[in-house]
């Protein structure tokens, strides 16, 4: 696929994200993007994938009749533009103020600042992580990633135009209409993307989380069965993680010689990854430290048990991230609010003290969001750059142009947090899964049973995603499933799984194109349902 860029030419260099008009663009984009993800998740409780509206809002200053503003028709440029503005509203929605939350809803607001300023630090070693980890063998950039197919392919559309154009909009009008019926129409556009095993166990996760009350007269989240599944598969996971960091690294050059598609191959490296995973989680010891003391948790705890917080603190912050990371490279869907109640169970199962038990969860759940959005990002420009010759300079270029495009959005969405959350919160806007979060440990665990049910339930969750293998993570996906247990999502998943198949058979190769086209109008539309609702909440 080659992409007809007007500017081809004139971009054997990759553009610059602090080039003065993409620069003026993306901060003037991304101060809208903060204001959408922070209306959005204090009214509704949702967030918006505002990637697509940033691309389709570069595309069109493009093509303004000014001298100025000619350079936007480039595809990088508009790739940059959207890694921004997506950046923006997910690190200022929940990367931000909805963890800053947490002990408001707890009835500490004299700990919204440390931990304003620790999640500050998270966020920038969230992104910083997924920067350096991104087309690994463990994130490999030739994986799902859906909504960042969705925004390439609406770059590419409106580049190209023609047929491509015509398909991703007429999916894109079924997206809207559907997400205006209240169908999860995103479920069905991934299950058009992703990989067919794990799209199958999200579907059958879908399936019993919203069945198991009918059929077996049990809700299974009250069981925290769901959270049994996701430990024993995360557990694992991590695992398979560590096998792919510390594995001796393929010296035998043949698969690179045999390859014939240069940005298939990982450009990271086992050592890398490994030095990527270790200053990440220094980073998050960094934060969770400032959240410690700046908190007052010396006065609480012994310095003894204070490292210890501190050093499990940062060691969930990057399990939250990786696991959220995996599940949402595969379907596009990112469990962060149930893989943080995970830990908050978990923490109180060991007798973690409240106030340490709120920064804990208030810390963590800042993570792995911004993660996920980060690297849909970076597959809509490894799309985009994958067919430039020479590649690997080009594609490496181009990412750290986007990193820090990205960091030019999370800049824009700390300011707009920080001047912003007393308002929110003193009107009564708190993200739900904060009061949901803070509800969670005033009343602490009722049941002695949890423990037990947790591991039993690990056990399968561990087992299928050791089938499954580190490729298809079909155990966390089953998991994500449970957890996430969206209405008729399952169905839709189901149905989109099964045109797949056989319109494969159909069409042959051509099929898997056309149907990641349909695939990205369908979220594409979802996602422009979802910004539209910050007028209809008004």
């Amino acid at each position: 696929m080659t992409i007809s860029d007007p500017l081809a030419g004139a971009e054997r260099a990759h553009p610059r994200a602090f080039e003065p008009t993409v620069l003026v663009i993306t901060t003037v984009l991304s101060v809208v993007g903060a204001v959408i993800g922070l209306h959005l998740i204090t009214t509704l409780g949702i967030s918006a994938n505002t990637s697509v509206i940033g691309a389709l809002i570069a595309m069109i200053i493009g093509r303004i009749n000014v001298a100025a503003l000619r350079t936007m028709r480039s595809v990088h440029r508009q790739n940059l533009v959207q890694s921004a503005v997506s950046g923006s509203t997910f690190a200022a929605a929940n990367s931000l103020l909805a963890p800053i939350a947490v002990p408001f809803a707890f009835g500490r607001p004299d700990l919204v600042w440390p931990v304003f300023a620790g999640v500050a630090i998270g966020l920038l070693a969230d992104s910083y992580v997924l920067y350096r980890l991104f087309n690994s063998q463990l994130l490999p950039a030739r994986a799902a990633w859906p909504p960042g197919v969705a925004a390439a392919d609406t770059i590419i559309a409106g580049d190209k135009g023609g047929r491509r154009a015509a398909i991703l909009a007429g999916g894109a009008v079924v997206g809207f209409v559907g997400a205006l019926f209240t169908l999860p129409v995103s479920a069905a556009g991934v299950a058009f993307i992703g990989n067919v095993w794990a799209l199958g166990m999200f579907g059958l996760g879908l399936l019993f989380g919203q069945y198991s009350p009918t059929w077996f007269h049990v809700d299974i989240g009250d069981l925290h069965i769901p959270h049994g599944v996701m430990i024993g598969a995360g557990l694992v996971a991590l695992g398979q993680a560590a096998y792919l960091m510390l594995r001796r690294k393929d010296r035998n050059p043949r698969a690179v010689a045999e390859s014939v598609d240069p940005s298939a191959l990982p450009q990271v490296d086992e050592r890398q990854l490994r030095r990527g995973v270790l200053a990440g989680y220094g980073l998050f010891v960094l934060g969770a430290a400032v959240v410690a003391f700046a908190g007052g948790l010396l006065s609480e705890m012994s310095p003894p048990a204070l490292v210890l917080w501190i050093l499990a603190t940062a060691l969930a912050a990057i399990v939250h991230e990786i696991i959220v990371g995996l599940a949402a490279m595969h379907s596009g869907w990112f469990p962060a609010f149930a893989v943080t109640l995970i830990f908050l169970v978990l923490g109180l199962l060991v007798g973690v003290p409240p106030v340490a038990l709120a920064l804990f969860v208030g810390y963590t759940s800042a993570t792995g969001p911004a993660f996920a959005d980060m690297g849909y990002d970076f597959k809509a420009g490894w799309i985009l750059r994958r067919d430039h010759r020479p590649y690997d300079a080009f594609e490496r270029a181009g990412r750290v142009q986007q990193y820090l495009a990205s960091l030019v959005g999370f800049a824009v969405a700390t300011v707009a947090v920080a001047v912003s959350w007393q308002a929110f919160f003193g009107d009564g806007l708190l993200p739900p899964v904060a009061k949901v979060y803070a509800a969670t440990i005033h009343a602490g665990l009722t049941d002695p049973n949890v423990l037990v049910t947790l591991l039993l339930w690990a056990v399968p969750g561990a087992l299928i995603q050791l089938l499954g293998g580190s490729d298809r993570q079909m155990g966390v996906l089953l998991a994500t499933g449970l957890l996430v247990a969206t209405p008729q999502a399952c169905w839709l998943v189901f149905g989109a799984l099964l045109v797949r198949v056989l319109y494969r058979q159909r069409r042959g190769d051509k099929a898997d194109e056309e149907l990641n086209l349909v695939g990205a109008g369908l979220i594409a539309g979802d996602a422009l349902y979802s910004t539209s609702r910050v007028v209809e909440s008004r």
